[in-house]
């Protein structure tokens, strides 16, 4: 049986390293904006996180949902705290959002599995 969590950091490490070899300034400059946002300053990681996840539920970008809810985890989240950011996002997204709130809780059970085992 295949792990989701594994499979998909190992895509994102391998992707980002290839796209990073290349050597392009502007991406480079991007993937380090994207670093440094994220870390603790006059909001902590956590809050960081939970915006992070939000956002990319509303604009429906899968792998940006399944980086912060794994980042969301790695911080402690809770599953009522994730269940409170669908909640945000449906409301504010619309019900387009609902098929990656479903996409969203199943990531969020594979990394309490992932966890466990």
């Amino acid at each position: 049986m295949s792990d989701p969590v594994l499979e998909f950091n190992e895509y994102r490490t391998r992707m980002n390293a290839k796209i990073l070899e290349n050597d392009n300034l502007v991406l480079k400059r991007m993937f380090n904006l994207d670093t440094q946002t994220y870390q603790p300053g006059a909001l902590g990681v956590k809050v960081k996180e939970l915006l992070g996840l939000v956002s990319s539920m509303v604009l429906r970008c899968d792998d940006c949902i399944k980086y912060h809810l794994g980042k969301c985890y790695e911080e402690g989240v809770t599953k009522e705290e994730i269940f409170e950011v669908f909640a945000i996002a449906n409301l504010v997204g619309g019900t387009i959002v609902i098929p990656h709130t479903r996409r969203a809780l199943e990531y969020w059970e594979a990394l309490e599995q992932s966890k466990k085992g």
